[in-house]
């Protein structure tokens, strides 16, 4: 079987100092399911649009091995729209628009050829509705899930529920201190641990990310980019690169684990440098891998003194 992405497809709208874009391919199921195709395939996607989303986008997403089966695309309905305005340093940003439209009332529904899927990515939706895509499945081996500020103060009780039945929670910095109401990321870590994940990645931005698995922690250097033009879905990207690594190699020790991360880290880094989908439309693997090996040189070094 290949891998299960569930999520938002949508149509966002991006200001930065540098430039802007309007209605360009966006949402979570989307940089999820680019970025893992580059590792392997097919990734099925299960998401809804409304029947004004463009035909040029399903047929890229398509050229790139992404079985679209389980998108619904809704009669009369308009598709998710974002709009959103970057600062200066592009770490925080304005959100000027969100028009949730199908989305509102997505109910995920798998087809059944997929619920056999062993790798699973929950990209950042309602955890009722998260919790509704695992009760559909049988048996998952691996599932990864990330979430937002909103379910942490709307649905928390929700979100804390679903965590045992994950296996790698995703979040950033500000996520993970609200989830576990602790303002030092080390404590908050052991705390959300103990929620029942067995795993926890938290974001840092442009400081990396750290990873704690059992009496683990793995901190990844951020990639030093020059120019970074729109860092719209590059945590989602982040994702993609992770699972789809992990689903390709079938390997789930936590030494290969840390390499999903910087996997995942340099999906990312990719996907910063042009505006929505269009850097992770047009990559190749032989790319990933010479920018990886460059991740790996960030912070190796000779320790014979």
């Amino acid at each position: 079987m290949g891998l299960l992405v569930v999520g938002s497809v949508a149509l966002d709208s991006v200001a930065t100092p540098f430039d802007k874009v309007d209605n360009a391919l966006g949402g979570s199921a989307t940089y999820i399911s680019l970025s893992a195709s580059y590792f392997s395939g097919p990734v099925h996607v299960v998401a809804v649009v409304g029947d004004d989303f463009p035909q040029k986008y399903l047929q890229m997403l398509e050229s790139h091995n992404i079985d679209l089966d389980g998108l619904q695309v809704i009669d009369g309905g308009k598709t998710f729209r974002w709009a959103g305005k970057y600062h200066y340093d592009l770490n925080s940003r304005d959100t000027l628009l969100t028009e949730l439209n199908v989305f509102e009332k997505f109910d995920p529904i798998i087809p059944d050829h997929q619920r056999k899927s062993k790798f699973v990515c929950l990209g950042n939706i309602d955890p009722v509705l998260q919790k509704r895509v695992l009760d559909q499945l049988e048996k998952p081996q691996f599932v990864v899930c990330d979430t937002m500020n909103y379910w942490i103060e709307g649905k928390k009780d929700e979100l804390v529920s679903l965590l045992p039945r994950v296996n790698v929670l995703i979040i950033n910095d500000s996520e993970a201190r609200l989830l576990a109401n602790e303002p030092n990321l080390i404590k908050a870590a052991k705390l959300i641990i103990g929620m029942g994940v067995q795993t926890l990645i938290i974001k840092k931005g442009e400081h990396g990310a750290l990873l704690f698995s059992g009496d683990v922690i793995f901190s990844a250097p951020a990639y030093p980019m020059e120019m970074i033009f729109d860092p719209t879905g590059a945590g989602d990207t982040f994702a993609g690169g992770f699972i789809g690594y992990l689903y390709k190699t079938q390997d789930l020790s936590v030494e290969n684990i840390k390499r999903a991360v910087i996997y995942g880290s340099t999906m990312a880094s990719f996907c910063v440098e042009k505006f929505s989908t269009e850097e992770l439309e047009e990559l190749s693997y032989l790319r990933i891998q010479d920018r990886y090996r460059e991740f790996l040189g960030l912070s190796r070094f000779d320790d014979n003194l």
